[in-house]
């Protein structure tokens, strides 16, 4: 039985066509079920309908809190079957109960390599901060923000004629190399938590 995926999108879903790319060359084995959106604007739902996915727009201008809100997504979520949520540039934080119904099932991918420079504008956070290296993390996501369990980063080199937009489209490569892998690694079950590390069984690894 294939692996169900939720894919929650706010913008472009570049990150969501990288996923979907990864399913189509066999890399992933899993099926998106359901793709929810937080705008109706979003570009990658028009990538996900293309892709002749099921799509879903939850509003906030449609609940009284964000609690009511996350659980009418939970319902989304629930009712197509989903094994793993993947945050793919979904600019809300998620709450509890979110969490609650998917505990450990919550990945999201950021543009650094954390615990450097989480929230909002990564990419530029590290170039006025000098840094030599920046790059690409996904992670479980937890009540903290961009503060949940490493399952996967990759570097890339911050150059010196970078601008933020430069550096943002280099690092985006990475994401679409990283996340993919990363949703695999989850799904395959060979891991565990210890305190806030996110180990692979030996025999995964090397596998």
């Amino acid at each position: 039985m294939s692996h169900r995926l939720g894919v929650l999108i706010s913008g472009r879903g570049s990150n969501l066509q990288s996923i979907v790319d990864a399913i189509l060359r066999g890399e992933l084995q899993a099926e998106i079920a359901v793709v929810i959106s937080n705008r109706q604007e979003a570009a990658g739902l028009m990538r996900a309908r293309e892709a002749r996915l099921e799509t879903v727009c939850v509003l906030q201008k449609d609940y009284a809190s964000r609690e009511l809100y996350d659980a009418a997504v939970v319902g989304v979520l629930q009712a197509h079957g989903v094994d793993l949520v993947c945050l793919a540039g979904f600019m809300r934080l998620i709450g509890e109960p979110l969490l609650e119904a998917f505990p450990n099932r919550v990945l999201n991918i950021h543009p650094s390599l954390l615990p450097a420079f989480p929230g909002l504008d990564a990419q530029r956070q590290a170039l006025e901060h000098g840094v030599r290296v920046a790059g690409a993390t996904v992670h479980l996501v937890d009540a903290e923000l961009d503060g949940g369990a490493i399952v996967l980063q990759g570097a890339v080199p911050v150059l010196d004629a970078d601008t933020v937009e430069s550096l943002s489209a280099r690092i985006l490569v990475e994401e679409h190399r990283l996340y993919p892998r990363a949703i695999a690694r989850v799904l395959d079950g060979k891991w565990r938590l210890v305190g806030r590390r996110f180990v692979v069984d030996a025999a995964a690894a090397s596998a």
